[in-house]
This record gives C-alpha cells, sequence and structure tokens, in this order.
C-alpha cells in the first residue's frame, strides 16, 4: 500500500486542537479553507505580532500517523488532530523530506513543504511531557523536532482519507528541513 491520508482536520479559531473532518479544501496560495491560519500572510499569533506582512509558510501542518503510534507506545494518547495538524498523513517519513518537497495529495491538491513545525509549550498542557517527546537533544547534541512539517498549498483541491500521497523531491541536493 502506498502513503495515503489517514486523517484531515480543521479549526476555524487558533485552538491548539482541530476537528477531525470529512474532508477539507486546500486553497493555492492561502492553506486549508476555513482554517484559522489560512491566508497569503503570517496567521499564527506570535508571528503576526512580530510583522503580520511576512510569508504566511505554515499554511498548511502535517503529521504522520506512526508518529501518534510512537506516542503512544511512550504512554500519550494522541489522536489525528489533537495537535493541531491539518492532514495525517501514512507511509510517508515527513521529517526526512527535503525543503521544496511537493506532496501530490489526491488528483489535484499540492502542498510544498517549507519546513518544520517548532512546537511550543502548549502541548505540555496537553499533555504534561508531551514536548519531550516532540523536542529533544539528538546523540550529537542538535535539536530534534519530531511535530510535522509545514507547508503551502501551490495548488488546491480536495483532500480526505484514504487519497493518495505522492512524493515529488526537488532537484538538486537535499536540504534538510528547518523550523518555519
Amino acid at each position: 500500500m502506498g502513503a495515503v491520508v489517514e486523517s484531515v482536520s480543521s479549526s476555524p479559531t487558533h485552538t491548539f486542537n482541530k476537528e477531525v473532518l470529512p474532508g477539507i479544501r486546500l486553497l493555492s496560495g492561502l492553506g486549508v479553507e476555513g482554517d484559522a491560519h489560512m491566508g497569503a500572510t503570517v496567521k499564527h499569533r506570535s508571528r503576526v505580532a512580530v510583522d503580520p506582512t511576512r510569508p504566511n509558510l505554515r499554511q498548511v501542518h502535517l503529521i504522520h500517523a506512526e508518529l501518534l503510534e510512537e506516542l503512544a507506545a511512550a504512554g500519550f494518547a494522541v489522536a489525528p488532530g489533537q495537535l493541531g495538524e491539518n492532514v495525517t498523513t501514512r507511509g510517508v517519513d515527513l521529517l526526512a523530506l527535503s525543503t521544496g518537497t511537493v506532496l501530490h495529495i489526491g488528483d489535484r491538491a499540492r502542498v510544498e513543504i517549507t519546513g518544520l513545525r517548532n512546537p511550543c509549550l502548549q502541548i505540555d498542557g496537553f499533555a504534561d511531557g508531551l514536548l519531550k517527546q516532540l523536542v529533544h537533544r539528538g546523540g550529537d547534541g542538535t535539536i530534534v523536532r519530531r511535530a510535522g512539517v509545514m507547508g503551502v498549498v501551490v495548488e488546491g483541491g480536495p483532500v480526505a482519507p484514504g487519497m493518495p500521497v505522492q512524493v515529488s523531491v526537488p532537484e538538486g541536493a537535499h536540504v534538510p528541513l528547518v523550523p518555519v
């Protein structure tokens, strides 16, 4: 079985969790229709406070379902949408993608990966100790972020569970993801 969309979520308000839905619609250059983070310029409240004119590189938040399973094995019950993601995938190693990778979702939607989600302290409000599961130091001392990836919509379209996900890696050298 190839990579697929496992779940989709959205919220019209800046809440930590997003409601699981039967489907969402991605809008080119904007993000998830009706989501609080939809827009061409930044919508994350802390980023708006710094510079509301900056481009929104965080239009779509994606997490791989395998991460939720790893968290469950560590004693954390986290369901799709509960970490604020819009799309939960299965079968794609999102964290290993190169910056600029395009995910083709279904027949139409295309999301270009811009970087890593930098999780905040609100995660420990959801479950004490969860933040340490999602951000920690690797064996070489570097910070490892596992809270998913962010992207921008390059082509809109419907996204629903069961839709296939195809990965198009950009030409050239691999460019590791950094927080956006």
